[in-house]
């Protein structure tokens, strides 16, 4: 049976939550396989709307099991408090339907406090964090000092974790001119939240494998965007996780042999939280109007989000290194009235033309965005679940998206609601 991994193709908030959700109809698991709680997810589901961070979107359909893999740094503390909410809405979640891997990384106390301090003391250049200790989580987890969720098991094994860590991260407190970390207090709460996590732990990467093999379909979910990729994403101003699809077997401990269909979630325009390069920003009334139709604010912070025109140059970039099969295109609805539509081709930089965001940091800040105007539409979008649906202008647009991305468009979807969705490929079918 087929697996599909779903990735963001532009710099997250692509409206992975509802795509994913869409598609676990067709699962039986569903896996999340990298990042925080720093990740937000929508979904409307009946006119009731879920907003999840660091559950698998998946938890909202009955009868599916969801996955959190050790790719992805757990916020113990943050997950309890979401699965109380989540339950507050009538969606119940046990252990039967939830999994947390063993060896995934827990983020501390600590690690928030950190964030926090040195993104308000870092004068040089801000990476724009949301504070929630996810950079500091992962730095941890590669430094080898990390406390997994195996560790809350056994008293001895924890306190010789924490040990490590502060080591580490009392002479960084030091520096930064924060207290030494209460390291009693430290191990109480996590004491306390031992039994509320360990009653979901499991060797994760034992059951997806049995699963595989006993034929059951998995829906691999990752969180943010391949443009905020550790590696390949506008480096400083990226996750500390790698975003693209590869990371999709090592985040839960599947090999690579088990993906057979990558699915690209793509805003038909674009947008980015944060600070670092956005060659298609619009500071002018079409940005102020894509934001405000959108509704384009951060689900995690409530940030304003930057909007600008669809640019064909990233997405076709990062369908490459995702090795992505077939996109999904989402938010159409939003451009319905827009006189003419602009997509970004192309950049110049000192007067070459380049097909490609180059990797140089000062390169991303001076290339400017070659366009190409596209007529745009006055029907609506909003709903429509056929082809026949869309107005002439918008088919044109979509296709035309299709040939700058050398990819085509697998799902269309035009509007938060779940069932419109327009399907073209089944990212399932075997």
């Amino acid at each position: 049976m087929a697996n599909v991994v779903v990735v963001g193709a532009q710099w997250g908030d692509e409206g992975k939550g509802k795509i994913v959700d869409w598609l676990s109809e067709r699962a039986d698991v569903i896996a999340r396989f990298q990042g925080g709680h720093n990740a937000g997810h929508t979904l409307v589901i009946d006119g009731a709307v879920y907003k999840l961070h660091a559950l698998p979107s998946g938890v909202v359909r009955g009868g599916k099991l969801s996955v959190i893999g050790n790719g992805v740094v757990l916020d113990p503390w943050h997950l309890i408090d979401e699965i109380e909410t989540v339950r507050a809405q009538g969606v119940e979640i046990t252990p039967e339907t939830l999994m947390i891997a063993e060896n995934t990384p827990l983020i501390l106390p600590i690690h928030g406090e950190l964030d926090r301090a040195r993104e308000a003391q870092n004068s040089v250049a801000k990476i724009g964090t949301t504070g929630r200790g996810i950079g500091p989580a992962y730095e941890d987890k590669v430094g080898r000092r990390s406390v997994r969720v195996a560790d809350l098991g056994d008293a001895a094994t924890l306190e010789t974790r924490v040990d490590r860590a502060l080591v580490h991260h009392d002479a960084l407190r030091r520096g930064l001119g924060l207290e030494s970390v209460d390291r009693d207090a430290l191990l109480a709460q996590l004491r306390e939240v031992a039994p509320k996590i360990l009653a979901y732990a499991a060797p994760v990467w034992k059951v997806l494998n049995e699963k595989r093999k006993a034929g059951k379909r998995i829906l691999f979910e990752g969180a943010q965007g391949a443009l905020l990729d550790i590696d390949f994403g506008t480096y400083p101003f990226v996750t500390s996780s790698n975003v693209i699809a590869g990371q999709a077997a090592t985040g839960v401990g599947v090999g690579p042999g088990g993906i057979d269909f990558v699915l690209g979630i793509v805003k038909a325009y674009t947008t980015r939280v944060g600070e670092g390069p956005f060659p298609t920003e619009l500071h002018d009334a079409d940005g102020q109007r894509l934001g405000e139709r959108g509704h384009e604010f951060g689900t995690t912070t409530g940030r304003k989000r930057r909007c600008g025109w669809f640019d064909a140059v990233l997405v076709r970039q990062t369908c490459a290194t995702s090795g992505v099969n077939g996109i999904s295109l989402t938010k159409l609805d939003v451009l319905d009235g827009f006189e003419e539509l602009k997509i970004c081709t192309g950049y110049e930089l000192d007067g070459a033309r380049l097909d490609y965001l180059p990797t140089a940091a000062d390169q991303q800040a001076r290339v400017t965005p070659i366009y190409e105007t596209m007529k745009g539409w006055s029907d609506s979008t909003a709903g429509a679940r056929s082809w026949a649906d869309l107005p002439g202008e918008a088919v044109k647009y979509v296709r035309r998206i299709e040939e700058l991305i050398q990819c085509p468009v697998a799902l269309l979807s035009t509007s938060p609601e779940r069932d419109d969705t327009i399907l073209v490929t089944d990212p399932f079918a075997d």
